[in-house]
């Protein structure tokens, strides 16, 4: 790492999150963003579901100062596949390996089975966080280096972080999701003004639709949240991911352990007949979003997740006074439940210059291809007209 007149900063690989005090992370890590917390991070490492042995071995970079305080870091695992990521490269994967490469064990920076944008490159505040920055980035490419890995991706960088890493080599890739933004409304109603006539009475029909079998919805936070609603969402959710994927990412202790770290970070919505959880879909809550992450049910009922997972976290973020909703990956369905398409971020530093050179041609049509959509189907917004415009 390079010096100067002030602080030495030394970059190290750390293979457990728990050697690494979390008041030090989180002075890096900042408080906006959940998922970077140490209590996210060391819950997913803690529980099992992250681990060598499921496909992510830690080995995150840290940079300490000659005083022992850390200064940076960033959440970086090694993979020896591509699930769980929700940036897909698995045709480059295939490509690579046939024309004779070992694409796997690869690096990522990111949060594990998290599609959230976030921090990626965590530097402590203060007048050389720029620089040190930057030395953060140079050391994640050293890291690849002295691993020998062919290649190294961050997944759901900010984008002034993404623009930092394109000036460092990394080739650059887009693609969206779908947000709700609060418009400084005062309820749900005063949100609904802001659509036309038609999708107005659509979603005021589908809030009603989503109650008719006497479905009871409460949304637990903080104190509220006890061990049973856990043994009740870990049913759901084990029950709709295997339907869905497999094997769901998530164990049971996991969960247990974000409640007992992170409660005040946590809207559960919890849907109730006849005396009896019968779905959920569980959030997490920044400084100025709510995210949905998860959703699960062992019934199903026409419109009811459109309600647990879309409507219910509109109500928070307006109730609480947050700027967004970010509802997850994937999902077009969303633009006519007010969910704007919105871009997001990912870097991709490759060794090989041959590969390179291919991946950079296919990146360069695919943002193309990218901002095309993303505007068609803003286009496509419910808003009325006057207030489509004044959201460009």
């Amino acid at each position: 790492m390079p010096e100067d007149d002030s602080t030495t900063v030394v970059a190290k690989l750390v293979q457990n999150i728990a050697e690494i005090p979390a008041e030090q992370w989180d002075a890096c890590a900042g408080s906006g963003n959940p998922f970077v917390s140490h209590a996210f991070l060391s819950s997913l490492e803690d529980s099992g579901c992250v681990r060598r042995e499921t496909g992510w071995g830690p080995v995150h970079v840290v940079m300490e100062g000659d005083d022992g305080q850390l200064r940076a870091c960033a959440p970086l695992y090694m993979k020896s596949h591509s699930r769980g990521e929700y940036i897909f490269d698995y045709g480059w994967a295939d490509a690579y390996e046939r024309a004779g490469g070992r694409y796997y064990p690869k690096l990522l920076s990111a949060v594990p089975f998290t599609p959230v944008t976030g921090p990626r490159l965590l530097v402590r505040p203060g007048p050389e966080r720029e620089r040190v920055q930057q030395q953060l980035v140079a050391a994640l490419i050293a890291a690849s280096e002295q691993l020998e890995i062919a290649t190294l991706n961050v997944n759901f960088p900010t984008e002034a972080e993404w623009d930092l890493l394109g000036e460092y080599g990394f080739l650059q890739r887009t693609d969206q999701q779908f947000h709700w933004y609060n418009r400084g409304y005062g309820s749900f109603d005063d949100f609904l003004a802001d659509l036309s006539s038609r999708k107005r009475k659509t979603i005021r029909r589908e809030r009603r639709g989503a109650l008719d079998a006497g479905i009871e919805i409460e949304t637990l936070c903080g104190a509220d949240l006890h061990e049973e609603h856990w043994d009740a969402f870990h049913a759901f959710y084990m029950d709709t991911g295997s339907r869905k994927w497999g094997t769901p990412y998530l164990n049971r202790r996991f969960f247990s352990l974000i409640s007992e770290r992170m409660r005040d970070r946590i809207a559960l919505v919890m849907c109730r007949r006849d005396g009896r959880y019968i779905a959920g879909a569980l959030n997490f809550v920044g400084d100025d979003a709510i995210y949905g992450r998860h959703w699960g049910c062992i019934e199903d009922h026409r419109f009811l997740h459109f309600e647990a997972c879309y409507y219910q976290a509109i109500d928070f973020a307006i109730t609480h006074g947050l700027d967004r909703v970010e509802a997850g990956a994937q999902g077009p369905h969303k633009i006519a439940r007010g969910y704007l398409p919105t871009l997001i971020h990912s870097a991709h530093y490759i060794h090989h210059e041959g590969f390179r050179r291919a991946v950079a041609d296919f990146l360069e049509h695919e943002r193309r291809e990218v901002a095309q959509d993303a505007a068609y189907l803003a286009d496509r917004a419910p808003f009325r007209r006057s207030e489509r415009q004044s959201l460009d």
